[in-house]
């Protein structure tokens, strides 16, 4: 298992470094500092994230799955006979990869973050996410669990070789862009997580970091519902493509034999 657990800890990595690096760059400049230039907005975040996902991807694919998701773990395991005594230590080093992912951003950024917060009080969302509307929890865990439920569902789809999988190796471009699209329609609500390790590992960072109002140990402790809400979505999600679309098609032996007829 040693490899794997590299791969994906390696994966996982360079998916925040990307992910995280990007609202850094977004929150942290222009921010008022005379000269200095903004750059960008929602969409550049959403792109930044799911080039991140295709990037560690194709990192950790061959030799792990690349599944860089605590929610993809287990989802598999229920689905598609992925070892459960694999799915702790991927879990594991998934949120290990995210930590010190986080800490580099953090290194690299140190004086853009004395900047824009020296007293590190209000921008522990470059690494974490929390809810647009801190008074109805609730509406988080929907969103999470919606999002992460399209996840599941269009990985499975997108790599079940009797469904239509996309060819030329492009599959994890093809998941990138699922993110990127999840991101834009359901990237409001609770800041677009639908990744337990993505949220929990860097929150765990800023705790560790001195940040205040981290929804982990300071400020509304909000760290459950990313992880809750996107378990329980990568379940429903797996379960609507597997009893909605993947038991109605053809087997291989099925195709074979059609395509020997034609």
């Amino acid at each position: 298992m040693f490899p794997e657990l590299i791969a994906e800890f390696l994966g996982t990595f360079v998916l925040i470094l990307f992910g995280n690096g990007v609202v850094a760059m977004v929150n942290l400049f222009g921010t008022g500092i005379p000269g200095e230039i903004v750059h960008g907005g929602f969409t550049n975040i959403t792109i930044g994230w799911g080039l991140g996902v295709t990037m560690g991807i194709y990192l950790a694919g061959r030799i792990s799955g690349a599944h860089l998701n605590p929610a993809v773990t287990v989802a598999l395991a229920v689905y598609r006979d992925f070892p459960w005594r694999k799915v702790l230590p991927y879990s594991l080093v998934q949120t290990a990869g995210a930590f010190l992912a986080s800490a580099l951003v953090f290194w690299n950024y140190h004086p853009a973050f004395l900047a824009a917060d020296p007293g590190l009080d209000h921008t522990a969302g470059v690494f974490t996410t929390f809810p647009a509307f801190p008074a109805v929890p609730f509406a988080g865990l929907l969103d999470q669990t919606i999002g992460t439920a399209l996840l599941l569902m269009m990985i499975l789809a997108i790599t079940d070789e009797r469904n239509q999988p996309p060819g030329a190796n492009m599959g994890a471009l093809m998941v990138g862009l699922v993110v990127v699209a999840i991101g834009m329609s359901f990237g409001g609500m609770h800041g677009y997580a639908i990744n337990p390790a993505r949220d929990f590992g860097p929150r765990l960072f800023t705790a560790v970091a001195g940040f205040r109002n981290n929804g982990l140990t300071d400020g509304p402790k909000v760290f459950w519902v990313p992880i809750v809400g996107p378990i329980l979505g990568g379940i429903l999600g797996s379960a609507a493509y597997d009893y909605g679309i993947r038991r109605f098609l053809p087997s291989a032996e099925r195709r074979e034999k059609s395509a020997a007829a034609d």
